[in-house]
């Protein structure tokens, strides 16, 4: 059984989307995404510095349609089930079929804009802690005023709040904690700062055109399977102030049978948490155009079973 996914927010880095441009029509349909929600995705995929791809209101629509390209890049793909981490979410309801692919992009600029302004309120921002167990590690993070805004699993976890928690998170790691790293993100997302773009993203979401998905479809918000397209638009809104549970995600796709996981483009991420959350399952996650001949195989081989 294959899963397809797609990564979130820190997955972008300078230039990645300059390989997948010399795909047939790709550079057109980008241009065309750029128009529809006034942002030039072309030159911030291939020319903008890292300071500047890490702009929440430009970060989110860029991944949304970096997924959405190496997705189309694969041809057809029938996947068992489908899930993306934070923004990557969106990319999912897109393939899935909730949303249009415009619909969703629109969707993400709203997100992101939404996300950017609540951002610039107050200094935050989130950072990974690598090592140590959850049991130890929550209640420490909540005695410093941090929210464990995402449980990736696999020994992973990632705490969000002010600049001034998470430095005093760097000088009092919680127990078994071996590292703290800082991530490419311009915000405490999924977490009470982020409560002003939930109204904005509630009012985009009421002129949604929204259908079932055609795929079964897990949820960040508690790793459960969703049937309703209403329902997973109104988990949209409210996923960007509550923590994203990948660690339950993970573990439905165990329990769905899964034997194949392939991530859309920039992969690396959800893969990696994969090859330790999910032993015996294998993994492809697209880079570059060169990963795609590898992902078809394991598609043809594992979509079929």
């Amino acid at each position: 059984m294959l899963v397809l996914v797609a990564p979130g927010q820190g997955a972008q880095t300078p230039g990645f989307l300059t390989p997948w441009l010399d795909l047939p029509g790709a550079a057109d349909k980008l241009a065309a995404w750029s128009d529809a929600i006034g942002l030039d995705l072309v030159h911030y995929g291939t020319q903008a510095d890292a300071d500047a791809i890490r702009d929440t209101a430009v970060a989110q629509p860029l991944l949304v349609a970096a997924g959405l390209l190496s997705a189309a890049a694969l041809g057809d793909v029938t996947p068992g089930a489908v899930a993306g981490h934070s923004v990557g979410e969106i990319t999912a309801t897109a393939f899935a079929g909730v949303l249009s692919e415009e619909a969703a992009l629109g969707f993400v600029r709203k997100r992101g804009l939404g996300m950017a302004e609540a951002a610039a309120v107050t200094p935050t921002g989130m950072a990974a802690l690598l090592g140590g167990e959850p049991q130890d590690i929550v209640p420490h993070l909540e005695k410093l005023g941090l929210t464990p805004a995402n449980v990736n699993g696999s020994g992973q976890i990632v705490a969000a709040g002010t600049a001034e928690q998470l430095a005093a998170l760097e000088a009092d790691k919680p127990e078994g904690v071996r590292r703290v790293v800082t991530l490419k993100v311009a915000g405490a997302f999924h977490t009470h700062h982020m409560a002003p773009a939930v109204a904005a993203l509630d009012e985009a979401a009421k002129s949604l055109v929204i259908a079932d998905p055609a795929y079964t479809y897990v949820s960040n918000a508690d790793g459960k399977t969703v049937a309703s397209g209403q329902e997973i638009v109104a988990r949209l809104v409210n996923q960007v102030s509550n923590p994203v549970r990948w660690d339950l995600c993970m573990e439905t796709f165990n329990e769905l049978g899964a034997t194949a996981l392939v991530e859309l483009c920039p992969g690396g991420t959800l893969t990696g948490l994969a090859k330790r959350a999910m032993p015996g399952v294998k993994t492809i996650a697209l880079k570059t155009p060169a990963d795609l001949d590898a992902a078809r195989a394991l598609i043809a081989e594992h979509a079929s079973a």
